[in-house]
């Protein structure tokens, strides 16, 4: 996400109560509105399976399986029987049912999918996570399930799907949809819904670097990007108030073989389940 986003009053909301707490917090000390901002940051919100993706999870093999990297377990769900497999990875606070509607596509054109719960996602255990780890479950995920033909990711998914890739995941062609891109402006742009100084975005990029000891900005999607030969489609809403457009053209811009597909009226998630987009998709995955 960027510093601001398109169309803020469609953008998901902070519930006033964390702004408050948030601002609370600030008035002690920067360091204890950042751990909290922190603490916040790293929490998804555990939705409900809606009714849309029951028959995908009524009909998935679920498994659960451990990921030793990150010494956590996380639910897994293969879906259909055929051996020309396709990784999904869903977003920020969704689920390994989520791009149903697409997977729904695959297994008629003679694909199956596997997918998963991130950590602290879905039936995933935990309460909070990072990128990095749904990057190290995704690795796992083509050690007990692979090689996969084609990675698809969603959001924070789609910039796991190409560090993934920058780390070894082997695939034959990869989508993103919605994809983030700087981590800095992901930081700025959730300290801007909190209602915070600026400077707390700084802050907190220090925090995580040194608890997790890494560079944030190395997991950087146009940093991954720079590294990857194999194509890639970057689907991105023009309208998108989650994500802005930028951040999908800043993504084709540094891909060596990317393509761009642009959409418009679709936002953030609607785009997962649009006709136009999956024919798109399914194109581009076919086509040698």
């Amino acid at each position: 996400m960027a510093k601001k986003a398109i169309n803020p009053t469609k953008s998901l909301k902070i519930p006033a109560i964390i702004i408050i707490s948030a601002k609370i917090c600030a008035l002690f000390s920067t360091k204890l509105v950042t751990k909290f901002a922190a603490r916040i940051f790293t929490t998804p919100i555990k939705h409900k399976v809606p009714k849309r993706e029951l028959e995908m999870d009524a009909k998935s093999i679920q498994k659960q399986i451990y990921v030793p990297a990150i010494n956590k377990n996380i639910v897994t769900y293969l879906y259909g029987q055929s051996d020309r497999k396709i990784l999904l990875v869903h977003g920020w606070s969704g689920r390994g049912t989520q791009l149903f509607k697409i997977a729904d596509e695959l297994l008629q054109n003679g694909y199956s999918t596997v997918s998963f719960d991130a950590p602290a996602h879905g039936k995933s255990e935990g309460n909070t996570t990072i990128m990095s780890e749904f990057i190290a479950s995704v690795l796992e995920l083509e050690k007990q399930f692979g090689p996969f033909e084609i990675a698809i990711g969603h959001s924070l998914g789609g910039m796991s799907v190409l560090n993934a890739i920058k780390d070894g995941l082997q695939v034959n062609k990869a989508v993103i949809i919605g994809s983030g891109d700087i981590v800095q402006d992901i930081l700025d742009e959730f300290i801007l819904k909190l209602k915070l100084k600026k400077d707390i975005g700084n802050h907190l990029k220090d925090l995580f670097e040194k608890k997790h000891q890494v560079k944030m900005d190395d997991f950087s999607a146009y940093r991954a990007a720079q590294k990857i030969k194999i194509p890639v489609l970057v689907i991105h809403d023009n309208d998108d108030p989650e994500v802005p457009v930028k951040a999908g053209v800043h993504i084709h811009q540094n891909l060596e073989n990317g393509s761009l597909f642009l959409t418009e009226g679709l936002g953030h998630r609607k785009i997962l389940g649009n006709h136009n987009v999956i024919k798109k998709i399914l194109a581009f995955i076919e086509n040698s």
